[in-house]
């Protein structure tokens, strides 16, 4: 039993909490999930197919490799031409939206969920994750509840990534801070 100030999660409830789909279809989802999406079979199209049936908006070209994890792919949005990379794991119990030409690398954690651990009952908050055109989350990265990365924005290795990343910025290190602007060399292949 908890005193005065003191955590007490025997009175924690996610009463409130809207899933997005009823249970069955949440079930459905964790159950191919399990088979399918965190298979190591190749190709991504069907991976693709897959989340869209379960209400991913997923753009054209966009390639999700094996052993992605999603939470509820209907709160998933995907641009065009962007990469999930292996054992990326989008908890995404509020909406994540990834722009067009983004590369979320191996092992990287999106996580729209936390507790509020000034609450005795460490009631749930849930805040959206946005990645611009062109962001690239590197590898074992963590991205927060409620941040973005702007266009262009770049999450290095293993950084914990708790506020908005401005346009065009790299930023690293735990918690992540302003390591230099990103210059992109002009293709000279066109």
């Amino acid at each position: 039993m908890s005193g005065p100030g003191e955590s007490d999660l025997s009175s924690y409830s996610a009463k409130g909490f809207d899933r997005g789909r009823p249970r069955w279809v949440e079930t459905a989802w964790v159950v191919l999930q399990a088979f399918v999406t965190g298979s190591w079979v190749p190709g991504s199209r069907w991976r693709v197919v897959l989340l869209r049936l379960f209400g991913a908006r997923i753009g054209r070209g966009v390639v999700v490799k094996p052993g992605v994890r999603i939470k509820f792919p209907w709160r998933l949005r995907v641009g065009d031409h962007s990469w999930l990379g292996e054992r990326v794991w989008l908890d995404n119990l509020g909406d994540i939206s990834i722009g067009s030409n983004c590369c979320i690398s191996q092992g990287a954690y999106l996580c729209t969920g936390n507790h509020d651990w000034s609450d005795p009952e460490f009631k749930l908050v849930v805040r959206p994750i946005a990645l611009c055109d062109g962001a690239w989350v590197a590898a074992r990265a963590v991205i927060c509840p409620g941040v973005t990365l702007g266009e262009q924005a770049v999450a290095a290795a293993g950084s914990v990534v708790t506020h908005h990343i401005p346009a065009g910025e790299i930023h690293a290190g735990n918690p992540a801070r302003f390591v230099r602007r990103r210059t992109l060399r002009v293709r000279t292949d066109v």
